[in-house]
Formats: structure tokens, C-alpha cells, sequence
């Protein structure tokens, strides 16, 4: 009887060990991905300023406020969880449908030409995946954006959301049009290129305002335009850089 009662005295405590090492094994596996996790937010923390200091700040990028938004804004958040690893490369990555987000310094430097203000009203066409909107929303008081690829802007919208980025609007629709109801804009941004610039986008810019849009064919290097509009409504016209990128879809 005593044996009995110590095998199974045993038997319980070697299940109970058991158990417990099981719990504690399960829980060291969860922590270590949790640690994972801070290392990799680390690791891309790392590498956003890396970004900003060799790739955009040492090519010549000065505006303070840009170079804050460009190290703020996680990067990798708005790239598809393949890619990733690329995030803070200085090169163009795809987002779906068909589409790419422009390189880290070409947004810098587009974003740097537009001369923003915290009170600005923004309009951008091409929402992609958000990245450029959210580097907006840092800078000026109101984004507004549109993304002809329902399902891209949808993702956009909700990602945005998601991240609080509670100044910027996106909507679905043609970005040839501009947005009238929110016109005049302080600035516009557009990330594909045009054939030519929208009419429609210069009306609705502001005396005073600055749009900037490239500008060519499909298979051909574009020119980044900088079209400004004086006190007066008069439209001047610049060639700043050759750029490619993706064609400003049309319904």
C-alpha cells in the first residue's frame, strides 16, 4: 500500500515538473519573440537614421523639418512584409497592384522643394501606400490624397488610420481632377507621371503655392516639374531633375 501510494506520489509530481517546464518553456519562447520583435524596431530604427544622415541630409536635403519627418516616419510599415529588410535602402520597392514607393531620397527631396508651412493645406495624388502622405502629415495641417487603386487606397486609408495619422484624407478616384471641394491648395505633390501638367491641378493651386509632378511618357526618363504660381496667378514653369516613375493612371 505505502509503495503504492509513493509511485504514485511520484508519478504526480514527475507530471506536475513536467507541466511546469512545459508553462516556463512556452513562456521563454513567447518572451524571445518579444525581444525579437524590440530588436528588429531597434534595427529599423537604426537604419531610418543611417537613412537620413548618408542617403538624404549628405546629398543635400537641409530642410529641418523634412529631415525630422523622414527619421520619424517608419518606413517599413508602409512596405509589404517581404521586402522589409529593403525598406531603408535608397531605391524604389514594390507595394502591390502593380506599384512601387518612390526612393527615400527622391520623397525628401520632392517633399523639400514644396517650401511647407505648418498651416498648409496639401493635396497629393498617388496615395501608393501612404509613406508620402504620412511624411506630409508631419509638416503641414491638413493632407489630402488620392489613389486611383481602390484597393491600394483602401489600404492606404486604414493604414494610415492605424498609425494616427488623423490629418490626412484619402480618396478614391482620378487624381487628374485634383480634389475641387478642398481647393485652393498651399501645394501639391504628385508621385507618378504625367504626360503633361493636369490643368486642373494648376487651377486649384494657390497664388503662391508650388505643385510638383513628373512629368513624361511611360518608357521614358521624365522631367521633375516644378510649376509655381505667383501673387498675381502667374504660372512659371521649371525642369529640375530627370526622374522615372511609375504613369499617372486615368479613368
Amino acid at each position: 500500500m505505502k509503495l503504492s501510494i509513493l509511485i504514485f506520489t511520484a508519478s504526480c509530481l514527475i507530471i506536475v515538473s513536467f507541466v511546469i517546464r512545459l508553462v516556463f518553456h512556452k513562456d521563454t519562447i513567447t518572451a524571445m519573440g518579444g525581444m525579437n520583435a524590440v530588436i528588429d524596431e531597434d534595427t529599423f530604427t537604426h537604419q531610418r537614421k543611417r537613412m537620413v544622415k548618408e542617403q538624404i541630409a549628405y546629398r543635400g536635403i537641409t530642410d529641418k523639418g523634412v529631415l525630422v519627418a523622414m527619421e520619424t516616419v517608419p518606413r517599413h510599415l508602409f512596405i509589404p512584409e517581404e521586402n522589409r529588410s529593403y525598406s531603408y535602402y535608397d531605391q524604389p520597392l514594390p507595394i502591390g497592384f502593380g506599384q512601387t514607393i518612390s526612393q527615400p531620397y527622391i520623397v525628401a527631396f520632392m517633399t523639400e522643394l514644396l517650401k511647407l508651412e505648418k498651416g498648409d493645406v496639401v493635396l497629393e495624388i498617388g496615395t501608393g501606400s501612404g509613406y508620402q502622405a504620412a511624411i506630409l502629415s508631419k509638416l503641414v495641417k491638413q493632407v489630402y490624397t488620392i489613389e486611383i487603386i481602390e484597393g491600394l487606397g483602401k489600404e492606404a486609408s486604414k493604414r494610415l488610420k492605424a498609425m494616427s495619422y488623423n490629418n490626412v484624407e484619402v480618396k478614391i478616384g482620378d487624381g487628374y481632377k485634383g480634389w475641387p471641394e478642398h481647393a485652393p491648395f498651399d501645394a501639391i505633390i504628385v508621385t507618378a507621371a504625367a504626360e503633361h501638367v493636369p490643368q486642373p491641378l494648376v487651377d486649384q493651386l494657390k497664388p503662391g503655392g508650388r505643385l510638383i509632378i513628373p512629368v513624361g511618357g511611360v518608357y521614358e526618363v521624365q522631367d521633375l516639374m516644378l510649376i509655381t504660381k505667383d501673387a498675381s496667378s502667374k504660372v512659371v514653369k521649371e525642369s529640375i531633375i530627370p526622374v522615372r516613375f511609375v504613369p499617372l493612371i486615368r479613368k
